[in-house]
């Protein structure tokens, strides 16, 4: 991964080397704005409105612009000259637990590798002192012209860092909230759980973007000249106005839903107290009962062509055989039987 920042973590007197690397990147597809008689690109130039003309790259600098629209002209030497000890250094300087950081604040995230073999056992330090205390590292860093906050955390066997937003960027949630009173009676806190325990938890990994994979398809459509697949028609609503009944119809749908992937093996919503079987189980006690079943078939069949094929006779001797052979078997389960009562 190419690091896009280079410095140091600073630890108390101990300093570690590090390179900055992105921890995410987007699959998110992007547009050209075109002109539709003849697709050619829309593009735009930086046009100055006091000459009226275009200015390249070199020509253009930073300007603030106050509340009366005055500019403020502001250059690189102005900046240079900001008290920022922070500019090649992540300073540590406080650690938390990881509780304490409001989700809200989080931005970026971001891999710190080591920079270089003397870097290596600094970096394994802080990375177990972290792992070890179970809280997260709160820090000062510049990047990108501005001194930002941020969270370091151990991730597998590496330290990440999360960019935070300042608390004071972090609005409060005044007017969000409804503003009537409302009375939530126990059943339907009931039926809010039972809905939570149906739906059950999931493999955050298996989770994908379904709409940018049919957005690829239609552009592979259009690509080969094809018409694109059509959407599936939405499923039609009616307008609930009984909240038990939408939560009973959405635990019974959450619970249709399930079965069939339960039944599959794919997942379950709980333990269950007696083990099911698995289709493969199934299908192998299933093939089991089948070939008995057969071989019984066929077995009786031998049997009875063997019958057949025999003597008159001797089928009739076997007979006699076999029921005199029965008849000793009965008297002498009764006498064994008369035997244990006495």
């Amino acid at each position: 991964m190419r690091s896009i920042w280079n410095g140091a973590i600073s630890f108390g007197l101990v300093s570690i080397p590090i390179k900055l690397v992105n921890a995410t990147e987007s699959h998110t597809i992007s547009f050209r704005q075109i002109h539709t008689e003849d697709n050619g690109r829309i593009r735009y130039r930086k046009v100055c409105e006091v000459e009226d003309r275009e200015v390249s790259q070199s020509e253009i600098g930073k300007g603030y612009e106050d509340a009366d629209g005055t500019i403020v002209p502001i250059t690189d030497e102005d900046l240079s000259h900001l008290p920022i000890p922070t500019a090649r250094t992540i300073e540590i300087v406080a650690f938390v637990p990881a509780e304490k950081i409001d989700p809200l604040q989080m931005g970026a995230a971001y891999y710190l590798a080591a920079s270089g073999a003397p870097a290596a056992k600094p970096y394994t330090l802080l990375r177990e002192a972290l792992k070890r205390s179970n809280k997260v590292a709160i820090a000062k860093f510049a990047l990108r012209g501005r001194e930002r906050l941020g969270m370091l955390r151990v991730v597998d066997d590496a330290i990440a860092m999360h960019a935070l937003l300042w608390p004071d960027e972090v609005r409060a949630p005044e007017g969000v909230a409804p503003d009537v009173d409302v009375t939530i009676r126990d059943k339907e806190l009931d039926l809010a759980d039972a809905l939570m325990d149906t739906l059950g938890e999931v493999e955050m990994e298996e989770l994908h973007d379904e709409y940018r994979e049919a957005l690829e398809e239609v552009i592979a459509a259009k690509a080969a000249g094809e018409a694109p697949p059509e959407a599936p028609a939405p499923a039609a609503g009616g307008k609930v106005l009984d909240l038990m009944a939408a939560l009973e119809s959405s635990v019974r749908a959450a619970r249709e839903s399930r079965e069939p992937a339960s039944a599959a093996g794919e997942a379950e919503v709980r333990a269950l107290s007696r083990r099911r079987s698995t289709p493969k189980e199934t299908g192998a006690k299933k093939s089991a009962s089948t070939a008995k079943k057969t071989a019984a078939k066929k077995t009786t069949a031998r049997k009875s062509t063997a019958r057949s094929a025999e003597p008159a006779g001797k089928s009739t001797a076997k007979s006699s055989t076999a029921k005199s052979s029965t008849a000793k078997k009965t008297t002498a389960k009764k006498a064994a039987a008369r035997k244990r009562s006495a």
